[in-house]
């Protein structure tokens, strides 16, 4: 069969270079279309379920709430561990199903058990489940400040709430935003318990009373001039007036209007966080993006919409878009591995060079490098993989064994011309080229699938090493792959234009470096051919010696990442008030703007400037050490 590939590789050769160069062509369109992210696809299915139990402590919420969700959701199909949160009025279930299930079915199950639970909880309390999101959900942070002060944060809060988040909901990709910091607008009314009791009106009259005070109805049709019209009494209140003039009871045969019993103003909602930006009370919006969406590409989509959201803003409020951007790392990391990839493709066609000594054998074997990797991501986009640091890891890896197959292919080829032109009666260039080719073909084949069996294993590992080291095997077994199938097509089509009539092969000697690695070899070898037992001894010895620093190596399940930021987290004592927060935030901010700044005046680079972070945590451990503090840990990245 092999065989048979490069005999009709060599009678359709022009069809085989168009069928390259479309390759080619095609693959390029592909790669500047593939969705990018930083690591792959991760996401162990989960459904999310979300209580809120107002007005009751973790205790009653894990109890009342929590256990009998557990309880329901065991026992579910393809679950295999269900674990939970409990919090001050809040329950978070999370469900765990196996990988390769499908998202959507899983819901379906979640939603179907959660009808045997309303029964089992208190009044008024109904699970929600949680949108569909990814592991590495958070993409992007938006800020909403005003520089000046001049608009309030209940403002700030309201614009994001109702402005800014439901505009940048419509963008498809985006699975939720979470709106932190500034106030929550609410009608604060403050009864009077004299005037209410002066009044005969109990507090639960009043609370059912104002229950209805905000409701629009329907009253029906009626015609009028052959024309129906619908009639619509509109209740719903909007000002703080139309609240305090609203009647909520009876006494002495006249309505109570709530302005007699109460006070009606505006006020901010019980806070339980606080967001700020540059220690400056603000409001910060987080945003995540659904399975499967590419970061960099949604990215850019909203940041479009925020410029445009932007000019429509009141004076005064300004957009922080990027206070935090995935996209950055990704764009980071991704060109760390691509400046890898591109060295390494440089130092191949540098060592080819030096090793063949010929322009044109150099050329026909770095035409496998490009050709595979496009191919490669042809194949991605045919099963829907991304490209990030480890399929691009996997690339990197195979960089240098893409060009194996070709050369063998090549030296060979060229070998036989050579032959081929000093004998007597020589042969048609296409015959010398398929019998070349076919003799090293079985070599080939057989190297590249050793090579390929080494990495078999990274598909038998479980979990999320598996989901993580797969794309790395994937990568480079299809590069490789491609690379085999193009020294048996492309390779011999390109020997033939290139070598069959190159003046070249008469005239072809190794190169200076090549005679002096074969005269070093010849020395080594005849030296070293009559002492076997030193040669085993001295591999045993450095053997024993690489066995014996693998206690000492570190252990990581991933490599360090280097992208210039920092992370900075600071634990209190629990009970901390979110005032008492707050003044940590903008302590701790200033110090850091403090020692940045002065690191900028000595144009400090991003490596360095990490000690800006490393001094303000000097300064916070020194209050740790007053008790009042528990821990503070600083991340670099």
């Amino acid at each position: 069969m092999l065989n048979h590939i490069i005999r009709i590789s060599l009678k359709n050769r022009l069809a085989v270079l168009l069928i390259a160069i479309g390759l080619m062509i095609y693959g390029f369109w592909i790669t500047l279309n593939l969705p990018v992210d930083v690591f792959p696809d991760l996401n162990r299915p989960t459904v999310t379920i979300l209580t809120e139990a107002h007005g009751l402590a973790p205790e009653e919420v894990e109890t009342l709430v929590t256990l009998p969700i557990e309880s329901v959701l065991n026992g579910t199909p393809g679950v295999i561990r269900v674990r939970s949160s409990s919090g001050i009025g809040i329950s978070i279930v999370y469900v765990e199903f196996d990988w390769g299930t499908d998202t959507f079915r899983n819901r379906q199950f979640v939603s179907e058990r959660m009808q045997l639970v309303k029964e089992r909880l208190p009044e008024k309390i109904t699970p929600i489940m949680g949108p569909v999101s990814s592991i590495m959900g958070e993409i992007q942070f938006v800020g909403l400040t005003s520089p000046d002060d001049s608009v309030h944060p209940m403002d700030l809060r309201t614009i994001a709430d109702w402005s800014i988040r439901p505009r940048l909901m419509t963008i498809s990709g985006i699975s939720q935003i979470v709106v932190m910091g500034g106030q929550v607008k609410q009608f604060h009314i403050l009864v009077s318990s004299d005037k209410l009791q002066q009044r005969g009106i109990s507090l639960e009259d009043l609370k059912h009373a104002l229950s209805e005070i905000s409701e629009n109805s329907t009253g029906g049709f009626i015609d009028l001039d052959e024309k129906e019209y619908l009639i619509r009494p509109l209740g719903r209140v909007e000002t703080i007036e139309e609240i305090e003039n609203s009647s909520v009871g009876m006494h002495l045969g006249r309505p109570v209007l709530l302005k007699e019993i109460a006070e009606v103003k505006l006020g901010p909602k019980i806070k339980r966080g606080e967001a700020s930006i540059n220690g400056k009370h603000s409001v910060v919006m987080t945003i995540q993006k659904q399975p499967g969406a590419s970061t960099i590409e949604l990215t850019k989509k909203i940041d479009t919409m925020l410029k445009d959201l932007e000019r429509s803003l009141p004076q005064g409020v300004k957009i922080e878009a990027d206070l935090f951007k995935q996209s950055r790392f990704i764009e980071a990391s991704i060109s760390n591995v691509e400046e890898a990839l591109r060295d390494g493709a440089i130092m191949v066609a540098i060592v080819l060079f030096i090793f063949l000594m010929n322009v044109r054998t150099t050329a026909i074997t770095l035409v496998t490098i490009p050709l595979s990797l496009l191919i490669t991501a042809i194949i991605f986009k045919i099963f829907g993989l991304s490209i990030n640091t480890m399929t691009l890891g996997g690339l990197a890896v195979a960089i240098g064994e893409l060009v194996d197959d070709a050369i063998v292919d090549v030296e060979n080829v060229f070998r036989r011309l050579r032959e081929n032109r000093t004998n007597s009666n020589p042969q048609h260039p296409l015959k010398v080229i398929y019998e070349a080719s076919s003799e090293v073909r079985n070599s080939i084949v057989f190297s590249t699938i050793i090579v390929i069996l080494v990495f078999i294993p990274l598909f038998a590992l479980g979990g999320i090493e598996g989901k993580l080291f797969s794309p790395l095997g994937v990568a480079y077994i299809i590069s490789l792959t491609a690379s085999l199938f193009i020294s048996l097509t492309v390779t011999p089509v390109l020997c033939f234009y290139l070598l069959s009539g190159s003046k070249i092969i008469e005239h072809k000697e190794d190169g200076k470096f090549v005679r002096f690695l074969k005269e070093l070899d010849r020395k080594l070898i005849l030296k070293t051919i009559d002492r076997p037992k030193a040669v085993l001894i001295g591999c045993g010895i450095a053997l024993a010696l690489a066995l014996s620093l693998l206690p000492l190596m570190g252990r990581n399940f991933l490599p360090p990442f280097n992208e210039g930021t920092a992370t900075i987290g600071v634990a209190a004592a629990p009970g901390i008030q979110v005032g008492d927060a707050r003044v940590t935030d903008e302590y701790y901010v200033q110090e850091i703007v403090n020692a940045n700044n002065l690191l900028l005046k000595s144009n400090a680079n991003h490596i360095t400037a990490i000690y800006a972070f490393l001094m303000a945590k000097s300064k916070l451990q020194r209050l740790m050490l007053e008790g009042f503090y528990q821990d503070l840990e600083t991340t670099v990245e």
